[in-house]
């Protein structure tokens, strides 16, 4: 059964090469699994305050008109859309769809997490560049991975794909690390101290200092001024902090920086004196506080002034640009321009060349027509002469070819006797064999469990021919470089082993050429050895559609006599066993099979099939006459009107066997009838051997009929006379 096919979502942004590498990580992490993969982008809807990329250089949309903001939005899709018709062309047969998100003021790491949700995903797989480039102004990628990874449900699975490869998050000792497979650090993202923790440790390390002791009858006045102290502080640290960068950038591979901190520098100066007072270190502390502020305003003055340069350098660029522009537009005017010259010019010259080689081929036709006449006049008088000669010829040809038809005839009816002479002959042999085979496997032998395995494969899927019924199964074996069938009995068909083994003894007593003949068995498991039946069962070739293999073979007519009465001589043999007759009760078309020469042979004899009541032989008997019925009309299903009397049943006799023998075709729709007519108990005007007795008869002349090659045809006209004769 087919393994149903699980969605995988990949987050890819517009870098191509880092998309391929996260769709190439995907298709090798599930290649042993079928797939299918849903291509997750995110599309930023534009507001006032974002920005534009154009021709000038990046402006802010606001100052873009609508019209051109609508045309610089249609770029933008048309390149995502190639984009992502890139990445589903990557990846080749692994079916794959796109999902295209439109991103507000929603920052991205709630997004996804909405995503995860709303679609219920199981597998997730983000490229740290979709990271990077969606992350918002105070936030970097590295902090971005891990809050979707701490926040996301517990039902998906996220794998962070950088550079192709497969990263992991690992939080330690208040540090957010980034490791590959090997566990070497990729990036780290820095934790801030927390500000209140540094004052705290220093407030606790003064009441362990000798001057704590002398102070500690107005410690309870000093704890409450310490705490407003450290609440003030702590509020305007935040605020510093809110003005810097945010977080640090993460750094790459395992490289760390040397310079230490805004925050570690203020406490290893403040701790560089143990001996100074709390008041002294507040003091000293506000005084740095008030430093940074300073280098904070002078920074941002600083950076002000950077920006001014900037956007000047901008436009100076954006004026560039515009004229580059410009004159690129009018060299590929000029440029076009030339071109068209040319295609013109070569125009005019082919169109000249083509008169004048117009002109040559009219001289040289009109050189070719005046000596073509000639030509043609001597021509004319040679085929005149050649027409009285090849009459003559052909007068001659007609004579000989009559003569060859008639020997053509002659040969192709002999060659059709030595044919059926040669099938005949192959037919014997192929029951001499059968006997021979009967004879050589007299010997009941034992297989083992080992031996058994091994020729089925270990009871392979591959080997099995059939279910032959809820108790029991076939394989298809080879021992001994012979190919057999193996019929295994399930263990619910409550035999035990003593009863199995005497059953099984019991059987390989029945032989006839026509009884399928038993090799072995295998005591555990259960199961039975038959000799192979190449060709199947005469219900797979009969009533098998055409266009299926070498079972939709047709079985001509004289074939189907020969297997009736093959099947009669084996009924015949059951029935007359000693001391007690043996019914078969399940003869059909399924349970009579051919071997490579199509040598028919009766099976079903199972472990739990005997029966010995002398009073159900009627029950074989008509079965047998539906299985006649179904060789002549090669049908499954009997219709009432066809058992009322033989006219009915000469006129659906199956085209495919060829045509029949009108005499041969009487006799068995007339013994079809009679065994029919019989009821369920003994008949003794009608016996297998009185039903053998009058096969054999219509055997020997249709044989006789093959080999003389004398046989009616039945067409319409034919059947009617015949119906009307009867």
């Amino acid at each position: 059964m087919e393994a149903q096919e699980e969605k995988v979502y990949v987050a890819l942004g517009d870098e191509l090469q880092d998309g391929y590498k996260t769709l190439e990580w995907t298709l090798r992490r599930w290649k042993s699994q079928p797939i299918s993969i849903v291509i997750l982008h995110v599309t930023y809807k534009l507001s006032g305050k974002d920005y534009v990329y154009t021709p000038f250089g990046k402006l802010p949309a606001s100052s873009v008109s609508d019209e051109k903001l609508k045309i610089l939005r249609k770029y933008e899709q048309e390149k995502i859309d190639k984009i992502l018709s890139k990445y589903i062309a990557f990846c080749g047969k692994v079916k794959a769809e796109k999902l295209n998100v439109e991103k507000y003021d929603e920052p991205i790491h709630k997004l996804i997490l909405d995503l995860i949700s709303g679609l219920h995903i199981t597998k997730l797989v983000i490229g740290f560049a979709f990271i990077k480039s969606s992350s918002w102004k105070g936030e970097t990628a590295i902090g971005v991975s891990f809050y979707i990874h701490e926040h996301k449900a517990e039902s998906c699975d996220l794998f962070i794909i950088c550079g192709g490869k497969e990263v992991f998050l690992r939080g330690e000792n208040d540090q957010r690390i980034m490791e590959d497979d090997k566990g070497v650090m990729v990036a780290k993202l820095k934790d801030k101290d927390s500000f209140k923790f540094f004052i705290e440790k220093m407030f606790l390390e003064n009441r362990r200092s000798p001057f704590a002791s002398s102070t500690r009858k107005d410690s309870s006045s000093m704890q409450n001024h310490w705490e407003n102290c450290v609440q003030e502080i702590e509020i305007y640290y935040q605020k510093l902090c809110s003005n810097l960068d945010g977080e640090e950038d993460y750094e790459q591979e395992t490289g760390t920086s040397q310079q230490p901190s805004p925050t570690e520098a203020i406490m290893l100066e403040i701790n560089a004196n143990p001996n100074m007072s709390l008041a002294e270190r507040i003091e000293s502390l506000r005084k740095k506080i008030s430093e940074t502020h300073e280098r904070i305003r002078l920074k941002k003055k600083e950076t002000k002034a950077n920006v001014e340069r900037h956007a000047k350098a901008e436009r100076v660029i954006c004026l560039c640009e515009r004229r580059a522009q410009e004159l690129e537009v009018q060299i590929k005017e000029e440029a076009g321009n030339r071109t068209e010259l040319n295609k013109k010019l070569n125009t005019q010259k082919e169109q000249l060349n083509e008169v004048i080689n117009d002109i040559e081929e009219s001289k040289n036709r009109i050189k070719s027509v005046v000596e073509l006449q000639s030509e043609l006049s001597h021509k004319l008088h040679l085929s005149k002469m050649a027409k009285s000669q090849m009459e003559a010829q052909l007068q001659n040809e007609v004579v000989k070819r009559a003569e060859m038809v008639r020997e053509i005839e002659v040969l192709r009816r002999g060659r059709d006797v030595f044919q059926r002479r040669i099938e005949f002959c192959r037919k014997k042999d192929g029951i001499g064999m059968a006997a021979r085979l009967s004879e050589l496997s007299c010997c009941l032998r034992e297989y083992t469990d080992e031996e058994i395995k091994l020729a089925t494969d270990d009871f392979s899927e591959l080997f099995r021919l059939k279910s032959g019924s809820d108790l029991s199964s076939v394989y298809k074996g080879r021992i001994n470089h012979v190919t057999v069938a193996v019929k295994v009995l399930n263990q619910a068909n409550g035999l035990s082993q003593e009863d199995f083994q005497a059953k099984v003894k019991l059987i390989s007593h029945i032989r006839h050429p026509h009884l399928l003949a038993m090799m072995g068995y295998c005591s555990q498991p259960s199961c039975v050895v038959f000799e192979y039946m190449h060709n199947g069962s005469l219900r797979d070739i009969l009533f098998s559609t055409e266009g299926k293999g070498n079972r939709a073979r047709a079985l001509w007519w004289h074939d189907r006599v020969r297997i009736a009465a093959e099947v009669c001589s084996a009924m015949c043999y059951l029935h007359m066993a000693r001391p007690k007759s043996i019914v078969h009760g399940h003869l059909s078309p399924s349970n009579i099979l051919l071997d490579r020469n199509l040598v028919a042979k009766v099976s079903g004899l199972g472990l739990n099939q005997y029966n010995y009541d002398e009073s159900q032989v009627g029950w074989d008997i008509r079965a047998f006459g539906f299985l006649t019925l179904n060789l002549l009309t090669g049908r499954n299903w009997i219709d009432k009107d066809m058992l009322m009397d033989k006219v009915g049943l000469v006129r659906v006799l199956d085209d495919k066997a060829g045509p029949w023998p009108l005499d041969l075709a009487e006799g068995l729709v007339g013994l079809v009838l009679r065994c029919l007519s019989i009821n369920n108990g003994p008949n003794k005007d009608l016996k297998m051997v009185t039903i053998m007795e009058e096969l054999e008869e219509i055997r020997k002349n249709g044989d006789a009929l093959v080999a003389t090659g004398a046989y009616g045809c039945v067409d319409g006209d034919v059947i009617f006379h015949f119906a009307t004769g009867l």
